[in-house]
């Protein structure tokens, strides 16, 4: 491997050369604590706790106490609450929907005085722009760091396609359709799996078709952002969905009803799903030995130019009010996340991808995408670097968008579920989303975006 790829930094962080070097403690010092707060819950949360233990076994000076909050919602709510009671941890994860909250909250210290604080010189332009861009000012500067990257895929089993007669991959949804007719005759009962997640029926689907999802840039503008997903090509595509689901070619799969989409696809009872990248690892440590399947970008419609795809999962956000020894500490963990021997374990056990130029390329020339268990993944950096990313490309950043989410869940929801009317279900999507828009834009009154 070429010396300038060592130095990588892969699967978080951005390459960085560390400035101060830190002695180990005398035997009799006492180790300097500091809080993780994550959201990733069973074996993901297995894997951040190696990662924590492999930091503290590294080293002499300083000790994390990792602690899952076992969800993203849960993880920004306590954070907030913790803030509020001068308790907060160190460094906490906060999914892509939480972004804006934690930008207004100016709570946090921002990475880039973070790092440089504490001796260490970040390479920020080696992330790749559809990751940074979410987590960034205006000014294209980081406020977090990424840690758990990834974008949606399109998942489907090539026996079954095989057993079809299907020859193609379906790249577009005129495909999809052709390949649910004949999953369908074949005698498959479910030849497409969907949830009412909106990450990639809504969101990623709208942004590789360039559509928007709000005005003011997707929010990134002004905090006066109204959605309008509910006049852009979304509507039909919910349209083309509800058909298909009308036709049994589309079934729902839901925790609620017994079975998400992973699982039904990992049962092979359903051969087609949209899920996220990161699933990769599931899928391929539970599907049979020997079962045949595939991943790829997304489909588009026909005649559509296909635009990058959003990166979605989470990023490490450091707290204001804090020890400087805990921000020593917290430096000197997320540079630890971020060696190429850490990154490319993470990569390896999870699925998510690296979020660095020089980080994926140190990948491939380990020849870690030539690999059965890990081939395939290389197409979700290829769908989020399809092309440079755009007002409708680079993110959402809407206030109260975990609402906004399940606004829009609960019309797809009784679209699918009730029969009710697609137009009508997400006007009132719309409207109460915008209501909540308007909370939002009260609550940060004065305060505008950087």
């Amino acid at each position: 491997m070429k010396p300038s790829l060592l130095t990588s930094v892969l699967g978080g962080l951005l390459a960085a050369t560390t400035l101060t070097a830190f002695t180990a403690s005398p035997a009799h010092a006492e180790k300097t604590r500091f809080e993780f707060w994550y959201g990733l819950s069973g074996d993901l949360s297995e894997r951040v706790q190696e990662a924590c233990s492999k930091f503290n076994q590294s080293q002499g000076d300083f000790e994390v106490v990792c602690t899952s909050q076992n969800g993203y919602d849960t993880t920004l709510q306590n954070t907030i609450a913790a803030y509020r009671a001068k308790k907060q941890p160190a460094i906490t994860q906060i999914y892509d929907a939480g972004t804006l909250d934690l930008m207004l909250s100016k709570a946090f210290v921002p990475a880039k005085k973070l790092m440089a604080d504490n001796g260490y010189k970040i390479d920020w332009d080696n992330y790749f722009g559809g990751i940074a861009n979410y987590y960034a000012t205006a000014a294209g500067e980081l406020n977090s760091f990424p840690f758990n990257s990834s974008t949606a895929m399109f998942y489907y089993n090539v026996d079954a396609f095989q057993k079809a007669g299907i020859d193609f991959k379906p790249d577009t949804w005129e495909q999809v359709e052709e390949a649910a007719r004949k999953l369908k005759a074949a005698g498959y009962a479910c030849p497409m799996g969907m949830s009412f997640d909106t990450w990639a029926t809504m969101e990623q689907f709208s942004a590789i078709h360039n559509q928007p999802i709000a005005t003011q840039a997707n929010g990134y503008k002004g905090l006066d952002a109204e959605v309008v997903f509910n006049k852009t090509k979304f509507v039909d595509q919910v349209k083309f969905l509800k058909k298909l689901a009308d036709e049994k070619l589309v079934v729902i799969k839901t925790k609620q009803l017994g079975m998400d989409v992973v699982p039904a696809f990992t049962s092979q009872t359903c051969q087609m799903i949209q899920t996220s990248i990161a699933d990769h690892g599931t899928i391929g440590k539970t599907l049979p030995e020997g079962v045949k399947w595939e991943v790829a970008m997304l489909p588009v419609w026909k005649g559509t130019e296909r635009q990058n795809s959003l990166v979605g999962g989470a990023s490490l956000w450091v707290m204001a009010g804090l020890p400087d020894a805990q921000y020593k500490g917290a430096a000197a963990f997320l540079n630890y996340l971020g060696t190429p021997e850490m990154a490319q374990w993470w990569s390896t056990v999870t699925g998510y991808i690296p979020v660095t130029k020089t980080g994926f390329e140190a990948m491939k020339a380990n020849g870690f995408y030539d690999k059965a268990p890990y081939k395939g993944r290389e197409l979700a950096i290829d769908s989020l670097t399809y092309t440079p990313t755009s007002e409708n490309t680079r993110g959402i950043r809407l206030g109260g968008f975990t609402q906004i989410r399940k606004e829009v869940g609960t019309a797809l929801e009784a679209i699918f579920m009730q029969n009710a009317d697609v137009q009508t279900a997400l006007d009132q999507a719309a409207e109460r989303s915008n209501a909540v828009l308007r909370r939002f834009e009260k609550t940060y009154a004065g305060q505008t975006l950087n």
